[in-house]
C-alpha cells in the first residue's frame, strides 16, 4: 500500500519523511461500525508537525503515518453499517470522542468537555492511499466536490467552527479579530465570519499575507513587528473594541488580543503554534468581564453542519499548495517554514 512515513522523532521533520509504495500495515477488514476509505487527497495541519517532533504525554512508535483531514470514498463497509455508505464521497472527523470513565463517586459531567483519541496522532492517520474509520465519524461532502477542496476543509472548518460558533456564541455582524492570517484554522475563521457578516481585522508578520487576506475580503491589516497593535484594533473600531478574537498563534500575541477585546468579549484559543506561555491581564478580565475559551477540534454534529455549509457553497476553503504523494517532502518542508497561505494538500490520484 502507498503511504507516507514519518521515519523517526525529530526535526526538522521534513529530512524523516519519506514515501513507500509497499507499506505492509494496510487496513484490516473494517469492524462493526466502521468503513473502508480509498483516500483522493489528504491535508496537512500542524499535527503532522507535532507528530514528527514528539507529543508530550502521548507514546508514539515509528516509522508512523500522521493526517488528521482527507476527502475519501467509502469501498467497504463493516458489520451494522448501511450499504448506502458505498460509493459516497466523504470527508471525516479525526476527534474520536472517548467515554467518560464511570467512578462510584464522580460528581456530575455537565460541563466536561469530551476526551478525543486523534487518527493522525493516537492511531495511523490518512497520509496512506487507504484507511478505516467509524462510520458515525463521516460526513458526505457530494459526489462532485472537488477532493483537494474538501479534503483542505474538514478539521479547520470544525475547529474554528466549534470555538466561534458553539463555544463563542459568535452573533452576525459582531467584530472579529484573527491573529496569525495565513495559518489554516486563521483562514477558516475569516471564511465564517464573512458568512456571518462580522467585519474582520487581521493580523500578520508578512505584509504579503495580509495583502492575499484583503483579496479575500478582510475589512482591516495589521503588520505584526512586535509593536502593541492593540491600539490599531481598537481605533479601528473607535476604541470600542472587537467582540471576539481568534488567536492561535500564542504568546506572541495573548496579551495584545486581550487589550483589544470590548466589554463581554470572548478570546478563542485552539493552540499556540509560538508557544503556551504568556502574560495576560487580569484586571480587564474581570472588569470588561472578559471570556476565555480554549476548544479543541469538534464533536460529530458541529461536522456535519460545516460540511452542510460547504455543499450549499457558504464555506469554501484556502488551497496554498497541492502535491503528488511521491513529492512529500516538500510538502513538510513547507509548512514547516511557515510559507503557507492555506492549506497544503497532497493527491494520491497523481
Amino acid at each position: 500500500m502507498r503511504a507516507i512515513l514519518i521515519e523517526r522523532q525529530g526535526g526538522p521533520v521534513a529530512s524523516n519523511i519519506r514515501t513507500s509504495a509497499n507499506w505492509a500495515d494496510a487496513p484490516a477488514d473494517p469492524a462493526p461500525g466502521e468503513a473502508r476509505l480509498r483516500t483522493l487527497a489528504s491535508a496537512l495541519n500542524h499535527m503532522d508537525l507535532w507528530v514528527g517532533l514528539g507529543i508530550p504525554g502521548v507514546e508514539l512508535t515509528y516509522p508512523r503515518v500522521s493526517g488528521c483531514d482527507a476527502c475519501a470514498e467509502v469501498t467497504a463497509v463493516g458489520p451494522e453499517v448501511s450499504d448506502e455508505w458505498l460509493g459516497r464521497r466523504v470527508i471525516l472527523n479525526a476527534a474520536l470522542a472517548q467515554p467518560n470513565r464511570a467512578e462510584p463517586d464522580a460528581p456530575t459531567g455537565a460541563t466536561l468537555a469530551p476526551e478525543y483519541r486523534l487518527i493522525g496522532e493516537h492511531s495511523h492517520g490518512t497520509h496512506r492511499e487507504s484507511f478505516c474509520a467509524p462510520v458515525e465519524n463521516l460526513v458526505p461532502v457530494g459526489q462532485d466536490a472537488d477532493p483537494f477542496e474538501a479534503a483542505a476543509f474538514g478539521l479547520v472548518t470544525l475547529t474554528a467552527y466549534s470555538m466561534m460558533v458553539t463555544k463563542g456564541r459568535l452573533r452576525p455582524g459582531q467584530t472579529v479579530l484573527i491573529t496569525g492570517i495565513g495559518g489554516g484554522v486563521a483562514l477558516a475563521a475569516l471564511s465564517i465570519a464573512q458568512w456571518m457578516g462580522c467585519p474582520v481585522c487581521v493580523t500578520s508578520r508578512h505584509q504579503w499575507k495580509l495583502d492575499r487576506a484583503r483579496g479575500l475580503g478582510a475589512d482591516a491589516l495589521v503588520l505584526d513587528q512586535g509593536q502593541d497593535w492593540s491600539k490599531e484594533v481598537r481605533a479601528w473600531t473607535g476604541k470600542r473594541g472587537v467582540d471576539m478574537a481568534v488567536d492561535s498563534v500564542g504568546a506572541p500575541t495573548h496579551l495584545n488580543c486581550i487589550k483589544s477585546l470590548a466589554r463581554g468579549g470572548g478570546y478563542v484559543t485552539p493552540g499556540n503554534t509560538a508557544g503556551p506561555r504568556a502574560p495576560t491581564d487580569l484586571a480587564r478580565l474581570f472588569w470588561n468581564q472578559l471570556r476565555v475559551l480554549g476548544s479543541t477540534m469538534g464533536t460529530n454534529d458541529e461536522m456535519r453542519e460545516t460540511a452542510a455549509l460547504f455543499r450549499a457553497g457558504h464555506l469554501r476553503a484556502t488551497i496554498d499548495s497541492v502535491h503528488a504523494w511521491t513529492d512529500a517532502p516538500r510538502a513538510w518542508q513547507r509548512i514547516e517554514a511557515g510559507e503557507q497561505f492555506g492549506k497544503v494538500v497532497i493527491d494520491w490520484e497523481s
